[in-house]
């Protein structure tokens, strides 16, 4: 398969300046891999808005938002869906006793969440903002709990939002239609998880919805920042994502901490770690199908059934290899916790055994509800999301996919083994519900077949050369900031860490798939019949715990 060359991190910064406005860009930093520019908090929208146009940065990739004893900053993570390789941090100080920033929403609609969760979490405000309220926390919670003021002792109290009438007038321009407020979950089987959707239904379509999260955070990135880089951390990652990805999210934050820390994996750990990987995703995916299944046929059916069975071998795979179904902690820093079960021979036929079973497997899959005239029916041309609103949004991972949009990270920024190997991006282009379903299954085949090369691979390995993890100091104090992503399951799972040079990150940040996902919701929802909104929600493969990490 073909990747793309990375240019410089100097180069794109060069090329960032040259193309803004003077009065702009305060300075320069380097963080790890990428260039950074410095810019006036008043000039957001000008510089990314020159950066989006005129330099091809049509991805904002993750927003992280963190404070210093003498100032605030907002870093825009960004990138180019055709050309992951080009990587752009651009750094918003904000004077300590007012942070307001111009807010980035009006260039790039995903970071309304992000800059919300910001507010919420750090307590910058984003001016033009179009809708700046608390996003994870009540909107009645004082204080906000990642700026270095917070007293984590004073009281909380925490009111019902009383005499407000949720049945607002209704602002569309004929005004005739009566107007129905619905709330989905937060605990209902649809939604996947503890969201709650507030709907506005006009007879059975759908004139207004809103996603309402924050019911689970629970803390995954103070936590991490309590931790230690070379233990403490890796536990973490797993708990994000409870469908399977765990050790795709492991490798999120290997990526970054190797980069931070200098650390070169062996080459034999860098295979272990794509088949692993991949039989995670797969892991995931047979999650999606039966789960989907459910939501749009509502019983309890076949596809279900054998979603579950499919699932309970590949968790057997990885229970022999990690010792765990599901929080495996497996990844180290450096590699991989140990290598192949023994006999390797039996695990190697276990791994094809299941692989060579699987075609027929997913011709079934496709009796089941790609040609069932019912599914069809439910999923065609419904939860429509055209790429230029799925990049607006910040949307990656299958949904992107989905939408024609050939962005994977495995490709186009590599890691890993995936550039030694033989395998194809899988697209769509119907933009709709069925389409992130036929991604979806043809990345179950992809997967497998990456999982066959790498077993070729690790049966002919010599025995001298199989080292499973590089020579890692037992306490790692690096400097530098970074952010780096993998191809999760569900998208970009991005991590950006700030080191201070003591063995606890100064800053930890995640960029989970999910959240940018989820946003783009409305967009595909209304307009469309609210049956049809239970199968755009599933359609997006929403895990909560890296909605409300």
């Amino acid at each position: 398969m073909q990747q793309q060359q990375r240019v410089t991190a100097d180069s794109v910064g060069d090329t960032a300046v040259t193309v803004l406005p003077d009065d702009a860009v305060v300075s320069r930093e380097s963080h790890e891999n990428i260039s950074a520019i410095v810019i006036r908090a008043d000039r957001v929208q000008a510089v990314l808005s020159t950066l989006r146009s005129a330099a091809g940065f049509d991805h904002c990739s993750c927003v992280t938002a963190q404070e210093y004893e003498d100032r605030f900053e907002t870093i825009y993570h960004l990138t180019s869906y055709d050309d992951r390789t080009r990587e752009l941090a651009v750094v918003v100080p904000a004077p300590k006793d007012n942070p307001v920033s111009e807010s980035a929403a009006p260039v790039y609609r995903t970071a309304e969440w992000h800059e919300r969760e910001a507010y919420d979490l750090v307590g910058i405000e984003y001016a033009d903002h179009p809708d700046l309220r608390r996003i994870l926390l009540p909107e009645t919670w004082q204080g906000h709990p990642l700026s270095m003021e917070y007293d984590q002792t004073q009281s909380q109290i925490v009111t019902l939002r009383e005499h407000v009438n949720p049945l607002q007038e209704d602002h569309r321009e004929d005004g005739a239609a009566e107007t129905m407020h619905i709330n989905i979950g937060p605990h209902h089987p649809s939604t996947h998880g503890v969201l709650h959707l507030e709907a506005r239904l006009d007879g059975e379509t759908v004139a207004e919805v809103e996603p309402d999260i924050g019911y689970i955070h629970r803390c995954e990135e103070q936590m991490c920042q309590q931790g230690t880089y070379r233990h403490q951390i890796m536990p973490y990652p797993d708990r994000w994502d409870w469908g399977g990805a765990g050790l795709l999210n492991e490798w999120a934050y290997a990526r970054v901490i190797e980069d931070l820390a200098d650390i070169n994996v062996p080459e034999y750990a860098q295979v272990i770690r794509t088949m692993s990987a991949e039989l995670s995703r797969i892991l995931s995916h047979l999650l999606f199908t039966a789960m989907y299944a459910l939501d749009v046929s509502g019983e309890f059916n076949a596809t279900f059934m054998y979603g579950f069975r499919d699932r309970d071998v590949v968790q057997d795979l990885l229970e022999d290899l990690t010792g765990q179904r599901m929080m495996f902690n497996y990844f180290r820093v450096g590699g991989v916790a140990w290598d192949l079960p023994k006999p390797r021979a039996k695990f190697f036929e276990d791994v094809r055994a299941f692989t060579n079973g699987l075609p027929r497997k997913l011709a079934e899959y496709h009796d089941l509800l790609t040609s069932n005239e019912i599914f069809q029916i439910r999923c065609v041309d419904t939860g429509e999301l055209p790429p230029e609103v799925a990049k607006q949004y910040g949307v990656t991972g299958p949904v992107a996919r989905g939408s024609g949009i050939e962005y994977d990270l495995r490709r186009d920024d590599p890691y890993g083994y995936y550039d030694q190997l033989e395998w194809n991006v899988v697209t769509e282009d119907g933009c709709d519900n069925f389409s992130r379903v036929l991604v979806r299954l043809q990345e179950i085949e992809e997967s497998a077949a990456i999982v066959e090369q790498c077993l070729d691979l690790l049966e002919s390995w010599p025995k001298a050369d199989r080292i499973c993890q590089a020579n890692v100091p037992r306490t790692l104090k690096p400097s530098g900031e970074c952010y780096r992503a993998v191809e999760g399951a569900k998208g970009e799972l991005g991590i950006y860490i700030r080191a201070d040079g003591t063995e606890t990150p100064a800053r930890f940040k995640i960029r989970g798939p999910s959240f940018s996902n989820l946003s783009a919701l409305p967009a595909m929802a209304e307009g469309e019949y609210v049956a049809d909104l239970v199968a755009t929600l599933g359609s997006l493969d929403t895990i909560m715990g890296e909605v409300d990490r």
